[in-house]
């Protein structure tokens, strides 16, 4: 999908008196990916929507996660076949849909002396794992010998190793794939408001009717009318459900999952790994880029969900899980180059430890009708999507005899998409290197637009052919952050160098270098005065801090 919608919040006042007008068929609380699913799930059968999120778009676990489109080959452990049955075939509708942003990616399972998987169960496993997922052709699952591991992997840990399993995922950034949803479901009708908090429910015959929105812009709260309200607002379920008073039964149960980034240079590793951690979880190492990053943590989470932050155990608990696993390697504290943690909003169940509780999701409706949804993975968005809207059109069939369509996310191509298949990606990855050559920049720039933004990388660079800038890398970034805030809702500069671009995780030092002109090019088209500017680079000043400082006097 190629043509653009405006969705821009320099135009923020006529939308809130456009969304406070009108009568929804739904309102849906929350603007990560499950949110986003639901959104253009909903719009594309024909349903006039609005999707509110608190915060920024995907600013929750929606940005924080390990950044998979995988089939949970974990849970085959825990017998969960529907599980990986359902994620396992998703990963290929959701590579179909964005090839440009659901990159494949080869996995290595080392088979080590006492780990967790012994050869027989790997093999039985993933060939379990092909037929639940119909994985096809190349895909398929290998075993290796441990000679041929450890030419795919020489920094494996040759005493222990016994051989690998060898099988395919995909990589993706979360955040872009939730902005995409949120972007293609406005070509159906749907609106979206970022920085919008649901503050109460309206009710009409003691059924929610539309809610009450603090505008977190202006300040201004309006009220939003519609037939049916779904909450999928991800850690905050349980606190919408307490405002509707329907806070019983089911309850979340939070975990904090840890990711550290280092130079690719300090981590090596050839492919992705997923590997033994002495304490019997496995864990996972994934070149990107420029660098590595590998993670995760879980434990349980009963502070500010608002702030979560990596700790010094938590850093100190991933490096020596990789240092353990690769003896090639010795990372300190002084690699980490960036981080990030986020929340599992799994569903509680009495007696289970945190990697015990399943991932599947659950939907809950209460007597005044809230609908709320809450678990789930990454890689099940559009199923999740598709379950909570066969509810709605249950619903508007029932009570307004009204009836819709069934469910057609898995041939809507996302905003970015002109592809046909993935070598069609790494061809225009090519043609926009032929482009950039002459301006001086490099093959991983190329890289970058193209598996951030896809076929919009053109009209990136249409914006670049207009602005006057020495410096191309400058230059570039004021592009993307042009084409961002008029067709991606940023608000501020955090938008920009952390959900739209993954600048903060995987480019921290073009943090730093694109500070100043990135803030000055935000004065020039938001018009805002030189305070606002000065709390926004403190704030991106800590935020940096935040990721990457992990010297023991950060306490």
């Amino acid at each position: 999908m190629t043509k653009h919608s405006s969705f821009s919040n320099l135009n923020r006042a006529s939308s809130l008196k456009k969304i406070g007008s009108t009568q929804f068929d739904l309102i849906v609380i929350g603007g990560g990916i499950t949110g986003g699913g639901i959104a253009l799930d909903a719009a594309s059968r024909g349903l006039n929507v609005v999707l509110l999120e608190k915060g920024d778009f995907a600013s929750g676990t929606s940005s924080k996660s390990t950044k998979l489109i995988h089939g949970g080959l974990r849970y085959l452990k825990q017998f969960d076949f529907w599980l990986v049955k359902e994620v396992g075939s998703e990963r290929a509708i959701v590579h179909k849909l964005a090839p440009h942003l659901v990159l494949p990616e080869k996995m290595l399972l080392p088979l080590i002396e006492g780990g967790s998987y012994g050869k027989w169960l790997t093999s039985v496993g993933l060939k379990v794992y092909d037929v639940l997922a119909q994985v096809t052709g190349a895909d398929k699952r290998k075993m290796l010998e441990k000679k041929e591991a450890l030419a795919l992997e020489p920094l494996l840990p040759k005493k222990i190793l016994k051989g690998a399993g060898y099988y395919a995922e995909y990589r993706t950034d979360d955040a872009r794939l939730t902005i995409e949803n949120i972007k293609t479901s406005l070509h159906y009708g749907a609106q979206a408001l970022n920085y919008a908090e649901v503050i109460n429910f309206v009710y009409k015959d003691e059924k929610v009717q539309g809610v009450e929105v603090k505008d977190h812009v202006s300040g201004e709260v309006i009220t939003i009318n519609s037939k049916f309200v779904i909450s999928a607002a991800g850690p905050w379920v349980d606190e919408l459900r307490s405002i509707n008073n329907s806070k019983n039964g089911k309850r979340l149960h939070l975990t904090k999952g840890v990711h550290l980034v280092f130079p690719y240079s300090k981590l090596p590793v050839k492919q992705s790994v997923y590997f033994d951690v002495p304490d019997g979880r496995m864990m996972f190492a994934i070149p990107r880029g420029k660098v590595t990053y590998v993670g995760t943590t879980d434990t349980n989470y009963y502070a500010d969900k608002d702030k979560v932050e990596t700790d010094l155990a938590d850093a100190i608990y991933l490096i020596s899980a990789v240092n353990n696993m690769f003896p090639k390697i010795n990372l300190k504290m002084d690699d980490i180059e960036s981080s990030w943690a986020g929340l599992r909003p799994l569903i509680h169940e009495e007696g289970k430890s945190t990697s015990e509780l399943s991932r599947k999701d659950e939907i809950f409706t209460s007597e005044t009708g809230l609908i709320s949804i809450a678990g789930g993975k990454l890689t099940g968005y559009r199923k999740m999507a598709e379950r909570v809207v066969d509810r709605i059109a249950k619903k508007m069939e029932e009570e307004y005899q009204v009836e819709l369509p069934d469910c057609t996310t898995d041939t809507i191509p996302l905003c970015g998409n002109d592809f046909k298949k993935f070598k069609d990606v790494k061809k225009y990855i090519d043609k926009v290197y032929q482009r950039l050559q002459p301006e001086g920049l490099s093959p991983y720039d190329a890289w970058y637009l193209v598996t951030n933004y896809g076929i919009q990388t053109e009209t990136i660079l249409e914006l670049y052919e207009k602005i006057e800038e020495k410096d191309t890398l400058v230059r570039m970034a004021k592009a993307e952050l042009q084409f961002g805030i008029a067709y991606e809702m940023i608000q501020t500069p955090i938008d920009f160098f952390v959900r739209r671009t993954g600048r903060l995780y995987f480019d921290i030092q073009s943090v730093r270098s694109l500070m100043t002109p990135i803030l000055q090019e935000f004065q020039a088209i938001f018009k805002v005065d030189d305070i606002t500017i000065e709390e926004w680079r403190k704030t991106l000043t800590a935020k940096i801090e935040q990721h990457s400082n992990f010297s023991l006097e950060k306490g």
